[in-house]
């Protein structure tokens, strides 16, 4: 459904495409065999090449093209056997070249298309209309003196993707769940972290608002958004602004804009005609890429199972329901998490419980990922065993769980150590029951002639004397009995 926004003149209707810059998992930068770690000293991973020193000739590195390959393959596109690189030339000082390898006329990858989960439970089908690749460029620091800008080349010359949306897009929720489809899907294949905070995934997003069903507006480009909540931010302000505009008779000019996260607005960077010339030209120095079927196929044989297939299997083996299941595939280690504990268990609905609930509570609250998870999918398994073969109450399991989160313990071992399994026989449990109707003979008579909601005053006062050991189950039958 199309995302409406209310004008003083009438309905405005949001188009917004995006264009995700995927940094390439490799060795090595997209040309030479600099490194590509994070985080290094400035300048320390700088190749000849990399600095555009005369004379350096580029050499494709095999590992990005096979990245790139499967990043197609995941996202259902066309592979294309035959690509080329193209110059697309502009002066920039992280730039030292003076032009930028990318493909322009004929990109690695064509069309494909995804399907995003949307918050009302609805999907929605996104075109790609292709991928390229190209080099990044490096970075400038403005920051660190007052009066100079300093030139950090090491991330010049790494590989990156160019995933560009077709103009599906019709609000800032669907931006969000395309993101975040764009990033499981490339974890799940290895070929980016899809970390927006370490810049190894940016977007830039085209925004345009028309009247709904009419032809498409002038679209403004916002530049770099590394994160999903900026993303949103930016697109409401932007559409906000040109609808401003256009009501009070102006028109919007193409042009590329900044998001401010501080002021929360987008401000004008530099105009964009359509007229602006990059100067392309096939690059001199890297012949056409051709690649055999043969090969292609062969990356498709090894692709891991993704995320809209593991969903499937999971509502069809596990009996999740669709939210559930989309929920644990959007993160590769949590959904590798829960299938070791729901194939594990009898119920695999008391698994997500205890999985998507309480586990992914508790590392919420502490701010931990799956990966620092003090309890263990083994664990887990053993502690949801207990509550099956009535050892523990649900309840009981609860104050087990917390001190397993607390102390790392096995389950057993906390039950034993704390005596707390479950009454499971009525010899034990009769006495109790039969001294608390004995000292609620009122509350008896009063069940008895009509008030059947006293009845969970009973069961609370035999699991509070119990110290919540006993059975649930038992406790209703044996009251049930005797109550009558």
């Amino acid at each position: 459904m199309s995302y409406i926004i209310e004008g003083r003149t009438g309905n405005w209707e949001m188009v917004i495409g995006l264009e995700i810059h995927a940094q390439v998992i490799s060795n090595s930068k997209l040309f030479s065999g600099s490194p590509t770690d994070f985080g290094a000293d400035p300048n320390s991973q700088v190749s000849f090449v990399d600095a555009a020193m005369p004379g350096m000739l580029p050499v494709l590195n095999k590992k990005c093209v096979e990245q790139a390959v499967k990043t197609g393959l995941g996202l259902n596109a066309q592979i294309n056997l035959y690509s080329a690189f193209d110059r697309k030339n502009y002066f920039y000082a992280d730039l030292p070249q003076g032009y930028q390898i990318s493909q322009l006329y004929h990109p690695i990858v064509g069309n494909g298309k995804i399907e995003i989960d949307l918050e009302d439970g609805t999907t929605k089908f996104i075109g790609i209309e292709r991928i390229h690749l190209e080099q990044d460029a490096g970075k400038s620091v403005h920051d660190q003196h007052p009066t100079k800008t300093y030139v950090d080349l090491n991330r010049s010359g790494i590989a990156l993707m160019e995933i560009v949306s077709d103009p599906d897009l019709r609000s800032a929720d669907e931006v969000a769940a395309y993101i975040r489809k764009i990033r499981t899907i490339l974890r799940y294949l290895g070929t980016c972290d899809g970390n927006m905070d370490e810049g190894s995934m940016r977007c830039d997003v085209n925004v345009s608002v028309r009247r709904p069903g009419e032809e498409f507006g002038t679209r403004c480009e916002i530049k770099n958004v590394n994160s999903v909540r900026f993303a949103s931010q930016a697109i409401a302000y932007e559409a906000a602004r040109q609808v401003e505009i256009l009501e009070d008779g102006g028109t919007i000019k193409q042009e590329t804009r900044l998001f401010d996260a501080n002021k929360m607005e987008t401000r004008s960077m530099r105009s964009k005609e359509e007229a602006h010339d990059y100067r392309y030209f096939p690059d001199p120095d890297l012949p056409p890429l051709i690649l055999e079927q043969s090969y292609v196929d062969a990356i498709k044989a090894n692709m891991p199972e993704l995320p809209d297939e593991k969903k499937a299997r999971f509502i069809k083996d596990y009996g999740l329901k669709a939210y559930d299941a989309s929920v644990l595939v959007a993160d590769q280690a949590r959904a590798h998490y829960f299938e070791e504990v729901a194939k594990n268990c009898k119920d695999p609905k008391l698994a997500t419980t205890w999985v998507s609930v309480e586990l992914f509570g508790a590392l919420n609250k502490s701010g931990k990922t799956i990966e620092d998870s003090p309890v263990s999918s083994d664990y887990l398994v053993e502690l949801i065993a207990l509550i099956e073969d009535n050892t523990i109450s649900g309840r009981i399991a609860k104050d087990v769980f917390a001190e397993m989160i607390e102390s790392g313990k096995k389950p057993g071992d906390i039950v034993e150590e704390k005596g707390l399994k479950q009454i499971t026989d009525s010899s034990s449990l009769d006495p109790i029951i039969d001294q608390i109707l004995s000292d609620n003979t009122d509350k008896v008579e009063e069940y008895k002639s009509g008030k059947d909601k006293l009845f969970g005053f009973f069961v609370g006062q035999v699991m509070k004397q119990t110290g919540g050991k006993a059975n649930p189950k038992m406790v209703n039958d044996r009251l049930k009995e005797k109550l009558q």
